[in-house]
C-alpha cells in the first residue's frame, strides 16, 4: 500500500503536467499539479477504505487526475 500511494502521488503529479501542457487546462503548472495530486489523494483513500476502483492503481490515479482536473475549475474561461 505505501508503494502504491507513492505510486499515485507520481502519476497525479506527471497528469497535472501533461494537462497543462497540452492545454487541456490553464490554471498554471503547480495548481494543476495539486489539484490532481489531492483528487488522486482523495480518491485513493475512498477506494481502501470502500474497496472500490476501476482496475489498477495506476488507472485509478489517471482517472481520478482528470476527474479533479474537470470538477475543479480554478480559471474562467472569458
Amino acid at each position: 500500500m505505501f508503494f502504491s500511494f507513492f505510486g499515485t502521488v507520481i502519476i497525479a503529479g506527471i497528469v497535472g503536467y501533461l494537462s497543462e501542457r497540452s492545454g487541456f487546462t490553464r490554471n498554471g503548472y503547480i495548481p494543476s499539479i495539486i489539484i490532481c495530486i489531492g483528487g488522486a489523494f482523495l480518491f485513493f483513500m475512498i477506494s481502501r477504505m470502500f474497496h472500490i476502483g476501476f482496475g489498477s492503481p495506476g488507472l485509478n490515479a489517471i482517472l481520478s487526475s482528470v476527474g479533479a482536473l474537470i470538477i475543479v475549475p480554478t480559471h474562467f474561461r472569458r
